[in-house]
């Protein structure tokens, strides 16, 4: 192996390091120095407005994400259900609340007490979320109201009908946005700059590009990266740099190293058997361990569902105008909120059905979440219809998110192995 080959290879989990870290080091500063500090959901992100206005940016499913993969998520989550929040409430929330009991002390650093939060309606567990922010800190809560959900024929691009609905929805989401404008001014005491966030537009334009390119690449065979496993990283970058020039350079870095392997024949799992799609999130209290009870198999997960909805909001035909800024910026909002409801939640076999041909899948692991039902309600249809419209088989498990006592790990290996065997049987049969 060459010099540069040795140089790029590698990089992007080094820089994604290094980025968390960074961003860890901001998050601490800014809870010792009082540095204002917008509490933001992965869903319907807003980095490019905030940063605009110099605040910090907290993702909580990140945090809460972090505390799991340090395998300390559980006494946060009793932390919380000691103040009160039942045991069937999102494994997210319940972190992130035990992260705040505890004054924001968490593994990674200090998580700084929010000077805004801003939150939507996409997921029903957000706006809970947030009233326990504002109940606990007093501060100002900014609630977006994101259209979705219309009916299928008023959201099939090309009519008349949706037309008619993207436009309304557009204006009624920039009216909301000039009114967060608004709170963050009065909040930081700065005006609003229209040519900076136009250069935050320019380089999430820049960042939605090369996430796409970096994905694109697992259409190769053998995949050269594991959707959940490097996918953790690049959905992180995605989400708290996004905007940002760190961000762009990540994702170029990223992409040329997965160009780079796949030059070489580099395989995310070696002697690549099954090519996986994971619908839903993996477990992160045991992150490594359900990543190998697939790759054991030779089973690499080439897409997610994740790394769509929850990517930084950089959803299908995602673009921002830079000559129309506001307005398109309320574009993609209401885009990201549609495909977040027909992609993500509803109607997954219409993208999953593009996926499995373009990306060469073999079988998909439906991963049910026992804390949110949004997610997780509808998997065993979709599964069911896979099956029989596509003739591709469908695994259907449950643990959590972040809480480890969800997970069942004999009951979990006897399902995904169960599954191997009759997909290399399926895949025998087929003549593949």
């Amino acid at each position: 192996m060459s010099t540069s080959a040795q140089e790029i290879l590698g990089v992007s989990r080094r820089e994604g390091r290094r980025l968390m870290e960074l961003w860890w080091q901001r998050m601490t500063e800014a809870a010792q120095t009082g540095h204002p500090t917008a509490y933001v959901f992965v869903m319907a992100p807003l980095s490019e407005l905030l940063l605009t206005f110099d605040f910090v940016i907290n993702a909580p499913e990140i945090t809460s994400l972090q505390t799991a993969i340090r395998g300390q998520s559980q006494a946060y989550i009793q932390l919380a259900e000691d103040y009160g929040f039942s045991p069937d409430i999102c494994g997210y929330v319940k972190a992130d609340v035990g992260v705040q009991l505890k004054e924001g002390e968490h593994p990674y650093g200090r998580v700084p007490r929010p000077a805004l939060v801003v939150t939507n309606n996409v997921c029903n567990t957000y706006l809970k979320w947030a009233e326990f922010w504002e109940h606990y800190y007093g501060c100002p809560v900014f609630t977006f109201d994101l259209p979705g959900w219309r009916g299928r024929e008023s959201l099939r691009e090309g009519t008349e009908a949706f037309r008619e609905t993207f436009e309304n929805d557009c204006r009624y989401v920039l009216g909301q946005l000039r009114e967060l404008i608004e709170v963050c001014e009065r909040i930081t005491g700065k005006s609003f700059d229209i040519d900076r966030f136009r250069e935050h537009l320019r380089e999430a334009n820049r960042m939605a590009e090369l996430y796409h390119a970096v994905c694109d690449t697992n259409r190769h065979i053998p995949a050269p990266f594991n959707a959940p496993l490097e996918g953790v990283t690049y959905q992180g970058i995605a989400n708290l740099y996004r905007g940002t020039p760190e961000g762009t350079r990540y994702f170029e870095l990223a992409l040329e190293e997965m160009r780079e392997r796949v030059r070489l024949g580099m395989a995310a799992v070696p002697d690549e058997r099954f090519r996986l799609v994971l619908v839903g999130t993996a477990c992160y209290s045991h992150f490594r361990r359900f990543v190998e009870l697939f790759s054991s198999w030779g089973g690499v997960f080439v897409h997610s569902t994740y790394m769509v909805f929850a990517g930084g909001g950089f959803v299908p035909g995602f673009g921002y105008d830079l000559g129309r800024p506001l307005e398109s910026f309320a574009e993609q909002m209401v885009r990201a909120t549609y495909w977040g409801w027909t992609g993500a939640m509803f109607y997954q076999q219409e993208w999953l059905d593009r996926v499995v041909r373009d990306w060469k899948v073999d079988g998909i692991c439906f991963h049910g979440v026992k804390s949110c039902r949004t997610t997780s309600t509808g998997l065993p249809d979709v599964r069911e219809w896979m099956r029989v419209q596509r003739n591709v088989p469908g695994l259907f498990i449950q643990s959590d998110l972040v809480d480890p006592r969800l997970w069942s790990d004999a009951q979990i290996k006897n399902r995904v192995d169960a599954f191997f065997e009759a997909l290399a049987a399926h895949k025998a049969a087929v003549g593949r």
